[in-house]
């Protein structure tokens, strides 16, 4: 039997491993600087565990797929930046910086971990770096390809080999063949999807983990689009659009970012001025989406994250400098406010990140 010293040591031994694994990092843009986040993994508490000031303002950031690595857009520089990242601690020091001329909206590492694939709003265009070994990025992008005015957002497929960007401005998202080998995006056929729903404006793309299915975030039109896709030739087909607001609602709204549960049950999506998460069921065979409902959040929910459990879920209120914790439950996809947490001015990327894995 343990003396009640060994049983206080082992219940501290406890509660620290609950806190051991799992990181949340929000880009606060307004003051520069990425903040860090302990995620309890029994309760959904946070603890602040640190911050590091950059040079810029932080927007998205996202990890490298098999390095203790983060790479992130520093905005108001035009610069990106490579970000070496303590799994035990979480935090984060600056390795390397790049300049490609432009504001990214978007940075994706590819699959293999050799290339940064990067989405310019402003620019109206796409870039692919390459990745050396110490993680720092190429001086010069190894391909630069003018899309249309706001590229939004760059994704690739479950397979790697196909790239989708969605820009708001002109309705439009393109399709790319994605080359891992040489790091070269060509134009698929048609290059654009042929049946973007009217006045959507298409900002962020998710895919299902398991069904060829594609979800986006309408920013113009405060809806979801189903893309069912086509894994032959890398091609998209929108087959549903559902308003994200309830019935009656008049307010101005724009949305913002999509996510799917890791096991692929429900979508949520962010509403901007409407200030909720809308959330959807997924149909098992199609993935064709259903209604749950909106739950309120924070001011200007421009980014949330679910963690990679699926039981959790952080949103970021751009206009309230917030942080807004919930449940997911599991069975019904509604979502359980836990708490409110000031994290600073203007909060524009959440992303969770499990360093256990």
């Amino acid at each position: 039997m343990l003396k009640p010293f060994g049983l206080l040591i082992l219940l501290m031994a406890l509660h620290t491993n609950s806190w051991a694994r799992m990181f949340v990092y929000v880009s606060v843009s307004g003051e520069n600087r990425i903040a860090v986040f302990r995620l309890d993994e029994k309760t959904g508490a946070l603890e602040p565990a640190g911050s590091l000031d950059v040079d810029g303002s932080p927007g998205p950031i996202w990890p490298h797929p098999s390095r203790p690595e983060f790479f992130a857009a520093l905005r108001s520089t035009d610069k990106l930046a490579t970000l070496d990242v303590d799994r035990s601690t979480g935090l984060l020091s600056v390795a390397h910086e790049t300049t490609p001329g432009a504001s990214s909206a978007f940075v994706l590492p590819d699959p293999s971990g050799r290339f940064l694939l990067s989405a310019y709003y402003g620019a109206g265009k796409v870039m692919v770096h390459a990745i050396v070994d110490d993680g720092a990025l190429s001086p010069q992008p190894l391909q630069v390809i003018e899309t249309d005015v706001n590229a939004h957002c760059i994704r690739l497929d479950p397979s790697g080999r196909y790239a989708f960007v969605p820009h708001t401005g002109p309705n439009a998202m393109f399709q790319f063949r994605w080359d891992g080998q040489s790091g070269r995006l060509t134009a698929n056929d048609p290059p654009r999807v042929p049946n973007t729903p009217p006045g959507a404006g298409p900002r962020h793309i998710f895919f299902h983990p398991t069904l060829p299915v594609a979800y986006t975030a309408n920013e113009i039109g405060s809806s979801v689009t189903v893309h069912a896709f086509n894994p032959s030739n890398g091609t998209l087909d929108a087959v549903q659009t559902l308003s994200t607001l309830p019935e009656g609602f008049a307010g101005n709204n724009t949305c913002a970012d999509v996510e799917v549960t890791p096991d692929g049950r429900f979508v949520y999506v962010s509403n901007r001025g409407h200030d909720s998460i809308a959330a959807f069921r997924v149909d098992k065979s199609s993935g064709r989406l259903e209604a749950i409902g909106q739950f309120p959040t924070e001011r200007t929910p421009r980014s949330f994250n679910i963690d990679p459990s699926g039981r959790y879920m952080v949103a970021a209120g751009q206009s309230s400098g917030t942080l807004a914790t919930y449940r997911l439950d599991a069975a019904s996809g509604r979502l359980e406010r836990l708490d409110t947490y000031e994290v600073g001015k203007s909060p524009a990327w959440v992303m969770i990140v499990d360093h256990g894995e």
